[in-house]
């Protein structure tokens, strides 16, 4: 049909459709050969720049707050290798790992609140407006863990960091901040193909797919990893896809997204610093019993957003079939088993108006439903046994309604104020102890305000004051007792408690004394007004207040038009509970001094670019107790880790070689206090690792 025939065009639907019937061919030929995009640790893309909050928009950095911005291409320049946890690795005042026992979480600490027993449940984390914590879960994660294990840097575009829960459009489990990654989408990258190697048998092959149909992209992303590990028994099998399809229709962006991830496992767990010191072999298996686990996770999303400015209606509706197990060694003979089954759904729905050019309006809702099963059971010899430490079917709804506004009443004064009102409504069938099964209702207000002042051309002013909360989890409202067979009698209930709500101030700048150089820094205070805790057997109470304090400052220069840095140091200076349980310690295991800096060099050689890049990190002074009562033995040893990596582009081919170095012994940033003393999970001194990509 001739093009002046179509009168109206074709809708998302239609063209996405047309876009999956393509499959992964590309129909264009490109009449230059691709070549992979230079790297660049800049500024410009690392922080926002002085004035920049003072825009009207949706995104991060129109906060008043500490924000930090990862791009694509600077995730290339940092070593991933087999850890996802990677991609904050220049973030300041965060440490991120995935504590090396097989795929079991993301571990993420800031702004002191610990990673122990949580994986970065205190902070909000979002991949394309879903989120990423996971209620209540048994999978030895605590309650809103967060799995990202199932992203590759391919398929990241931008990831976002939040500072303090000034973001109205973030609920449960922003009490330490939130986290924003943007996937990838087709066109913005060549398709591709490569392989990695590195130390203790790592395998990695990748396969890229990016072409455009008409008016859609597609993005295809397919992951083979396979990795001995340092450890003995320790083993990481991980598969992986990722589909994501988007076009442009009458000034509106969509997006179909469909990912699929598969693991298996096998987990060396953790050892006691004592013995190591005392001549232990580090690569041992905690019980010489290792620990194992499989976890599966699918996700559907659709995404739909203004494509120019924030004026319009934004929205995320997903579903996710999520299924994880995890056998920790309890004894040289016993496991407990955990397992996670849950069917996860919902979505996020905003409107965004600007009103008189100076005024951004935006209010709406999101409800999440999360219903399965959650247990954690007791191996013994490899065998299921009739005991149970807790069983639940878990029906969650939580849904929030929430308005933010921004107001700019002179060219260089703007004021932020957010309100949220969430609410969880819980349907827990306790199978361990059927007398505490229960229903329970709960909701929390959370609001935030903020001003921004830009000074001078040159310097930016931010202050802010939020609060933010995360919801008490199913064993708090019924809790399971203590091992034992399915259906035993008593139960106690504590449908009274509420949730966990912090308050958060913060004080900062941000400074461009010149082109190419930008400086920040952040002071704040956080005030947990109603910690919640076991106090008694079955009994979890709001006991008190929890405080942090703590400052971050960071640079980030453009010294020639070949040579770079950064630098960052990041400063706890309180980290206590206010009335600690009798026997308990007060300190929160978080570090006192955290530094991160590197540099980078981008030159020719051979026809072709060079960039090196050497990366510096480095925390310090983290408390632990040992023993009943607890006693604050000492501090963690002090961890350091040194990165190095080249990567050589000519033409399609991209060549990249990479060092990592541990310089101090048995020091590592998976540790934590226990009754028997500082449990650490051992890391190699070096890890080695080359990669090889070809662009077409």
């Amino acid at each position: 049909m001739p093009a002046t025939f179509l009168r109206t065009p074709p809708s998302p639907t239609v063209l996405l459709i047309a876009a999956a019937l393509s499959g992964a061919t590309d129909l264009a030929v490109a009449d230059d050969t691709p070549v992979l995009p230079t790297v660049r640790v800049s500024p410009e893309t690392a922080l926002p720049r002085a004035g920049a909050r003072l825009k009207l928009r949706n995104d991060s950095t129109a906060l008043p707050s500490a924000v930090s911005v990862v791009t694509a291409d600077e995730l290339e320049s940092i070593n991933v290798g087999r850890d996802i946890a990677a991609i904050y690795r220049r973030v300041p005042g965060v440490v991120a790992n995935n504590i090396d026992q097989g795929d079991t979480g993301v571990g993420f600490r800031m702004r002191g609140f610990t990673t122990q027993g949580t994986h970065g449940a205190d902070t909000a984390v979002y991949v394309d407006g879903v989120p990423q914590n996971i209620p209540s879960s048994q999978s030895g994660a605590g309650h809103g863990p967060v799995f990202l294990e199932w992203l590759t840097p391919e398929m990241i575009e931008r990831i976002e960091v939040i500072k303090g829960p000034i973001s109205s459009l973030h609920g449960d489990q922003n009490r330490a901040g939130a986290v924003d990654i943007t996937t990838a989408k087709g066109g913005d990258q060549p398709s591709s193909v490569g392989i990695t190697l590195e130390s203790y048998n790592g395998k990695r092959a990748n396969l890229v797919l990016s072409n455009t149909l008409e008016s859609v992209d597609s993005l295809f992303i397919a992951d083979l990893y396979r990795a001995d590990g340092y450890r003995h028994a320790s083993r990481t099998e991980r598969d992986s896809f990722f589909w994501k399809l988007s076009t442009r229709h009458q000034g509106t962006d969509y997006a179909l997204r469909l990912s699929h991830y598969r693991s298996d496992f096998e987990a060396a767990g953790y050892l006691l610093y004592s013995d190591l010191k005392a001549g232990l072999d580090p690569r041992s298996t905690q019980f010489d019993n290792p620990g194992y686990g499989s976890a599966e996770r699918t996700s559907l999303v659709f995404n739909a957003a203004p494509a120019q400015g924030p004026d319009g209606i934004h929205g995320s509706g997903y579903i996710e079939q999520f299924e994880r197990t995890r056998a920790i060694a309890a004894s040289n003979t016993a496991h407990n088993v955990t397992t996670d089954d849950r069917v996860i759904m919902g979505g996020r729905l905003f409107n965004s108006l600007t009103l008189a050019q100076n005024t951004l309006l935006t209010f709406g809702g999101e409800l999440r439903r999360d219903n399965g099963d959650a247990f954690r059971q007791r191996y013994s010899s490899g065998q299921a046994t009739a005991s149970y430490l807790n069983n639940y079917d878990m029906d969650l709804l939580t849904y929030g309604l929430f308005a933010q506004g921004q107001y700019r009443p002179w060219p260089t004064f703007k004021l932020l104020g957010g309100l949220r009102h969430d609410w969880f409504d819980y349907d827990i069938r306790n199978r361990k102890l059927p007398g505490a099964s229960t229903s329970y209702q709960g909701s929390v207000t959370t609001p935030k305000l903020g001003v921004v002042w830009h000074a001078t051309e040159a310097l930016e002013l931010f202050a802010n004051a939020a609060e933010g909360f995360r919801s008490p989890y199913a064993e708090q409202i019924s809790p399971a007792g203590t091992l034992g067979p399915l259906g035993s009698p008593g139960g106690k209930l504590n449908t009274d408690i509420g949730a966990s709500k912090v308050r958060s101030y913060d004080l900062g700048f941000t400074a461009s004394p010149r082109p190419g150089w930008t400086l920040s820094g952040t002071a704040y205070q956080i005030t947990n007004q109603d910690e919640i805790v076991m106090i008694s057997a079955d009994t979890y109470a709001s006991v008190g207040e929890t405080t942090r304090r703590g400052f971050e400052v960071e640079t980030r220069m453009t010294l020639t038009s070949a040579l770079s840095a950064y630098a960052n140091y990041a400063r706890i200076t309180e980290a206590r509970i206010r009335n600690p349980l009798p026997n308990t310690g007060a300190l929160l295991s978080v570090p006192g001094h955290q530094v991160k800096a590197g540099v980078e060099h981008r030159n020719t050689l051979l026809g072709g670019r060079l960039t090196v890049n050497a990366d510096v990190y480095a925390f310090s002074d983290v408390p632990f107790y040992q023993g009943t009562p607890q006693t604050h033995v000492a501090d963690m040893p002090a961890y350091v880790r040194y990165d190095l990596r080249a990567r050589f582009e000519s033409g399609p081919y991209q060549v990249a070689t990479y060092l990592v170095f541990q310089p101090n012994a048995y020091a590592s940033d998976a540790a934590y206090g226990a009754s028997a003393g500082l449990m650490v999970s051992p890391m190699p001194r070096t890890l080695i690792g080359t990669s090889l990509r070809y662009a077409f």
